[in-house]
């Protein structure tokens, strides 16, 4: 359904045993408003020919599709 709602033109995959999330280590301890839980460790990985060539942890939205931007153009 979300694929469809947002015409997204390319599989997406789950990753119900956190198989994945565990390897890439962005499954981990968080803190929300003064609480501590365990969730998804926002993160971007740049890969190319099927090795990661820059990795950012702890992400913020507010621009940082732009610094991934700007070290693909420097790259």
């Amino acid at each position: 359904k979300f694929k469809t709602k947002y015409k997204i033109k390319f599989d997406l995959l789950a990753d119900e045993e956190k198989k994945m999330i565990k390897s890439y280590k962005v499954w981990g301890k968080k803190k929300f408003m003064g609480m501590e839980f365990t969730g998804i460790i926002r993160s971007t990985f740049l890969i190319k020919d099927k090795k990661i060539i820059k990795d950012w942890k702890s992400v913020k939205v507010k621009g940082h599709a732009q610094e991934v931007l700007d070290f693909i153009e420097n790259f």
